[in-house]
């Protein structure tokens, strides 16, 4: 079977956070994806122009269109069991899980590195044979589908990354029903004081009301209390 080691390596850096460091190696990603040739001429030609893409961008732009993509969204997000789990307590044990499968591969994470981002997966994938390799992306295929569904939906070149991984797993990039995902600023936005009022029934929704003050019938029925003092008793 033909490798893919280097193929998923440098896919991974694609994914990756196009700081200076990544950007100086660019050429070289590019030059190792054709030398392993794991994958079709077209899909070759979709990650050149991504390449090209970046190497042109404007080193804080290209960080920039970086954190928008795949941060503020949920569809997006790299985060595999952000997919599956939400943030539910089953996320945790799973995170473990994976964690004692890298440590059995030889394999620890930096500080900082999340076990589920799919930038770590494809690193562990990439130590893999390659029959177990494609076995392992083909049991994530169903999140990678959702990822390249939601990119292609923003119209990002990222996307070919996607596509790429699941022509890998030898499963075919197609796009899947994703939700519509809320503007990031509108979902964390507080409600506006006294929001739930609600003009409807009003006789003029949108004009000045006039405002009734009414008496409580429970306090209009209680008995007067008395303000004055004590009177106090006379002394012996």
């Amino acid at each position: 079977m033909k490798t893919i080691s280097t193929t998923l390596r440098a896919l991974a850096h694609l994914l990756g956070y196009p700081d200076s460091e990544l950007r100086a190696h660019l050429p070289e990603l590019q030059a190792a994806l054709h030398a392993e040739q794991a994958l079709s001429p077209s899909r070759l030609a979709e990650l050149d122009a991504l390449i090209g893409r970046l190497a042109n961008r404007r080193g804080l732009d290209a960080e920039a269109d970086h954190v928008e993509l795949f941060d503020r969204g949920h569809g997006t997000a790299l985060h595999l069991f952000e997919h599956v789990h939400g943030d539910s307590r089953d996320r945790g044990p799973a995170m473990v899980d994976l964690c004692k499968t890298y440590e059995a591969a030889g394999l620890f994470l930096a500080p900082g590195e999340l076990p589920d981002h799919l930038t770590v997966v494809l690193q562990y994938a990439s130590t893999q044979p390659p029959a177990q390799a494609k076995a392992f992306l083909g049991e994530i295929t169903h999140i990678l589908q959702v990822i390249f569904s939601a990119l292609l939906r923003r119209e990002a070149a990222h996307a070919c990354v996607l596509a790429a991984l699941l022509d890998l797993a030898g499963e075919k990039a197609q796009a899947v029903s994703v939700p519509v995902e809320p503007e990031l600023d509108d979902s964390w936005a507080e409600p506006m004081a006294f929001d739930g009022c609600s003009t409807q029934g009003q006789s003029r929704p949108g004009q000045p009301q006039p405002i009734q003050i009414v008496k409580n019938p429970a306090l209009a029925a209680a008995p007067a209390r008395s303000t004055a003092a004590p009177s106090q008793g006379a002394s012996a």
